[in-house]
């Protein structure tokens, strides 16, 4: 895992998810036909703690499906070259992202992503960031309760963050809750269509609970946002093998 800002220290007990207001649990319609038990998780031998491993290849660090948290080295990277003076943040993520489905270069394209990620993790709220800042601590040291807590209360404070759901979203997959982690990509995709860690763990989760063809639309949903993202490249040429047999 991505190593994440340091030296934060943590709230006491914050409000629980349950202290959401109904309308920003129920607002967008479901994104699913299916359902998974929100307590369910994988078989203990299945899965290591805080690694899931996708089929047939190494083991893959979760939160990375999700985007990676901050880092000083990721805050501190340049913008991406075509700045445009006195844009709005919404029309800059438009710009980027309209570069990034253009950009055939990996490492181009890991910068464009950059920048995308920097304006997602921007919630507009000093208070919000912060406790953003933290659950990143807490999931970094392990710490998953402490890191449910704070991000409860970031979703409390601004139900409508994205990027809040999102992390949460992750915490749920590293922990094996994957129902819920389902629910929090479903919030994040609702704010968010093109967020690509949420597209990649959705995916992850559908080839994991049998549902190969679904997952292959998915990965392919995440190439028409990101068409660079060389996991969801891999993931997608694997199961499109397995599905509908190798390209003659």
């Amino acid at each position: 895992m991505r190593s994440f800002v340091t030296s934060v220290a943590i709230g006491v007990a914050f409000t629980s998810f349950l202290a959401l207001p109904a309308a920003a649990q129920d607002a967008a319609p479901p994104l699913f036909d299916f359902q998974v038990d929100p307590e369910a998780s994988p078989h203990p031998e299945d899965q290591p703690p805080m690694v899931i491993p996708p089929p047939d290849e190494e083991a893959t660090d979760a939160p990375e499906a999700f985007g990676g948290a901050p880092t000083a080295e990721s805050e501190a990277t340049d913008e991406p070259d075509g700045r445009v003076a006195d844009e709005t943040p919404a029309e800059k993520r438009d710009r980027l992202f309209a570069e990034l489905r253009k950009e055939p270069s990996d490492s181009k394209a890991r910068r464009i992503a950059s920048g995308i990620e920097r304006l997602w993790r921007k919630s507009g709220s000093a208070t919000v960031d912060l406790l953003m800042l933290r659950a990143a601590e807490a999931m970094a040291e392990q710490k998953n309760a402490a890191a449910f807590d704070v991000l409860d209360q970031a979703l409390v404070l601004e139900p409508s963050y994205a990027e809040a759901w999102n992390r949460r979203a992750t915490l749920n997959f590293t922990t094996g809750a994957w129902g819920k982690s389902l629910a929090d990509i479903e919030q994040t995709l609702a704010r968010e269509p093109r967020h690509w860690g949420a597209l990649m763990g959705l995916a992850m989760i559908l080839e994991r609970t049998g549902r190969k063809d679904k997952a292959l639309e998915t990965y392919l949903r995440v190439l028409a946002v990101y068409p660079a993202l060389k996991s969801a490249q891999d993931a997608a040429g694997r199961l499109s093998e397995e599905l509908v047999g190798p390209a003659i």
